[in-house]
């Protein structure tokens, strides 16, 4: 049985190594691991699928030309669009949609967070602090120069995995770095950048939870964008170990996704 697995997390890298070595030795199981690579891509022995699903028609498309057997969608907590992709075209295709995203971080005592929905919140957020860490990933053109308009702000530092594609706006310095983080570095660039507070999606998992424990440290407030709301998916889990031990158990039974594959297609 055919498994499109969604990745591009360290997650989904583990879980993969993990069901393709099962499959391995099972004569089971086939992991097909997808990631969109604009970061890096992995050494992995299982197949990868690097780019989209653009290039082959569409994901319905390639489930069907490809005879997979179920999805698991272990993407970033924040990847909406290819979650609810993978949701619809699993159901389109008759076959399961599972899903693993990492337990989002949790409030300690001495942080000081607050969540925002919006660009617009954000930014009404922002008002009143100097130097913010815009550390949420990707952000616009327009976003920034937005930011840099507000009447307090005196500088941003953004700091991403990848290079942007437009010009850098005045004021803007940007940092390129991948994670994970250590705390003493984490600490050293607030300091020495005079961070005041700090931009954030709530990604959860360790590899770049430092620079919340540097903030609890300095007292430097955190602004958090809360989670997307996403199609609800066959099986959700939050646990690799309980997600690994399931899909063994489960897609073992390879006869039962086969007789929803034909069910769907009659």
């Amino acid at each position: 049985m055919k498994i499109l697995l969604l990745g591009g997390t360290a997650d989904a890298r583990r879980l993969a190594d993990s069901l393709h070595q099962a499959g391995t030795f099972k004569n089971k199981l086939r992991v097909i691991y997808s990631l969109a690579g604009l970061v890096r891509v992995p050494k992995i022995d299982c197949e990868l699928v690097v780019g989209g699903f653009t290039q082959f028609g569409g994901l319905t498309a390639y489930l069907r030309e490809n005879s997979i057997g179920a999805i698991l969608d272990v993407t970033h907590p924040y990847a909406q669009i290819m979650s609810t992709k993978a949701v619809n075209a699993a159901k389109e295709v008759g076959i399961p949609c599972w899903r693993f995203h990492r337990p989002a971080w949790t409030i300690q005592d001495d942080d000081i967070w607050s969540e925002y929905g919006s660009n617009e919140d954000l930014l009404k957020q922002l008002d009143g602090f100097r130097v913010p860490l815009l550390s949420a990933g990707q952000m616009s053109e327009d976003l920034l120069e937005k930011i840099t308009q507000l009447p307090s702000v005196e500088r941003i530092v953004w700091r991403t995995a990848v290079p942007p594609k437009f010009e850098m706006p005045d004021g803007v310095e940007w940092i390129k770095a991948i994670g994970p983080f250590a705390l003493e570095d984490e600490r050293q660039l607030l300091v020495e950048q005079g961070v005041d507070v700090i931009v954030s999606k709530n990604s959860g998992g360790s590899a770049t939870y430092s620079k919340l424990e540097a903030a609890r440290e300095l007292s430097i407030p955190v602004l958090l964008h809360s989670r997307p709301i996403l199609p609800e998916a066959d099986r959700e889990f939050s646990s690799r170990q309980d997600c690994l031990q399931v899909c063994l158990a489960e897609w073992g039974k390879t006869s039962i996704f086969k007789n929803q594959q034909k069910d769907s297609q009659q």
